[in-house]
């Protein structure tokens, strides 16, 4: 085995292949090499499947892990209790209630257990704390009759039992608040927004293509609902590892790609699909990236559409991404309004089509590089000055240099004539 494995990496070096790069390649790739007598053939490394960081859905796919202070959830009970799955929220709300019931119906037992009215109950002349209370199941009943103020007529308080009607006091205030808070909770979390975002549809593929002789980065946004979104705003992070230059690695960094903050692009009004582009200029990440290097980049990008709900006015967030191989080069989307008799219609079957388009295959800027030379040559030939006509001048006269030709020629210049012909043929010694 030592001689063979020594045999096949004198191979390898005959040809200029070290035997490192044969093993970082992949398992499936090492098996597929061919190998003959006089050859070794390698095969290019296949690009990795990026991990999203958002799910096409809107679901960030960060986990947190060993969180050590965990009191930090209880110091927001209100939020913890929202957030959590459906049921686990069903199952707390009625373990609060049933735990709440049964602690203040044992409060009610001990207090007729100490009074002694589940012995004497039945003798005439005494008074108890609660009547036809004289069993732990009975007290229960009574403590929900309390708390959720049914009051059936059957176990009422009586006025000799102090303690009785502190305690129930004391059951209508905290049952109020156990009442406002798990009630809120519920309230809260079927009316979160995060099922109106269902209806906010963003394109499957995002394409690059030219607009307006520039490149520009393109996707498309939707609502299939009538009721519209208010003071919706978009905004895009370019998600990519990135190394500085003192040599420190910075994983999943984010930049910001502007499609319209400075100039007002980025506030919608979503009232048919738009489509949303990024002009690709010297501020942008792909100012420098042609085609083919687009291809082996490795990025996520994630888009944001935010705004209030129209009937709730609460605040609404959809969210999508998409991977370097969802970005197409070359395409544009397929138009989906059309004027019909009194209205205009959007075709969502069409919503996620595109068709391909001449597109350069170089960099923004080499793209910017090109049009401005293509236009710097005529505006050259127009900028050529021309060569004035040749004219010979006379000795002009001394003896009277202040004569009324002179003064003409001057006033005429004054004037905005300007060394124009007029003014040139009434100066003496000018042919």
């Amino acid at each position: 085995m030592a001689g063979d494995s020594r045999v096949h990496m004198d191979h390898d070096m005959e040809i200029g292949v070290t035997p490192t790069a044969v093993q970082k390649l992949p398992k499936h790739m090492r098996e597929a090499q061919i190998s003959t007598e006089h050859t070794h053939l390698i095969a290019d490394p296949v690009k990795k499947p990026r991990q999203r960081y958002v799910q096409k859905d809107g679901k960030c796919n960060v986990h947190h892990g060993n969180v050590q202070e965990t009191y930090r959830y209880l110091s927001d009970l209100f939020t913890t209790l929202v957030d959590l799955r459906w049921r686990f929220s069903l199952f707390i709300f009625t373990l609060v209630y049933v735990v709440n019931w049964l602690f203040f119906g044992l409060l009610w037992y001990i207090i007729a257990l100490i009074r002694g009215d589940l012995w004497h109950s039945d003798e005439e002349g005494w008074t108890p704390c609660v009547e036809n209370l004289n069993s732990f199941v009975s007290a229960f009943l009574f403590s929900i009759e309390t708390e959720t103020t049914i009051g059936y007529g059957y176990r009422v308080i009586t006025e000799k039992c102090p303690e009785g009607i502190i305690l129930l006091l004391i059951q209508a205030i905290l049952g109020s608040i156990v009442n406002a808070m798990m009630v809120g909770c519920m309230f809260v979390k079927i009316s979160q927004p995060k099922n109106r975002a269902e209806t906010l549809m963003f394109s499957h593929k995002a394409v690059i293509s030219v607009r307006d002789n520039k490149l520009c980065l393109m996707f498309r946004v939707g609502d299939l609902r009538n009721s519209h979104i208010v003071e919706a705003s978009i905004r895009a992070k370019l998600i990519r590892s990135q190394q500085t230059k003192e040599g420190e690695f910075i994983p999943l960094n984010q930049t910001d790609i502007n499609i319209g903050f400075d100039t007002g692009d980025d506030r919608l009004f979503l009232v048919s699909p738009l489509i949303i582009s990024h002009e690709i200029n010297e501020k942008s990440p792909f100012w420098e990236l042609s085609q083919a290097q687009m291809d082996k980049e490795e990025f996520e990008i994630v888009v944001i559409l935010e705004g209030m709900v129209e009937a709730t006015g609460m605040t609404c967030q959809a969210r999508s991404s998409y991977l370097d191989k969802e970005v197409l080069w070359g395409w544009r989307f397929t138009p989906v309004l059309s004027l019909e008799k009194g209205f205009y219609e959007v075709d969502y079957n069409s919503f996620h089509d595109i068709y391909e388009t001449n597109t350069p295959s170089c960099s923004a800027k080499e793209l910017a590089a090109t049009l401005r030379e293509g236009q710097l040559l005529p505006t050259l030939s127009l900028l050529t000055p021309e060569l004035p006509k040749p004219y010979t001048l006379e000795p002009i006269s001394t003896h009277n240099p202040l004569s009324k030709e002179v003064n003409k020629g001057e006033e005429g210049e004054k004037g905005g004539i300007n060394g124009s012909a007029a003014a040139l043929k009434d100066q003496p010694g000018l042919d």
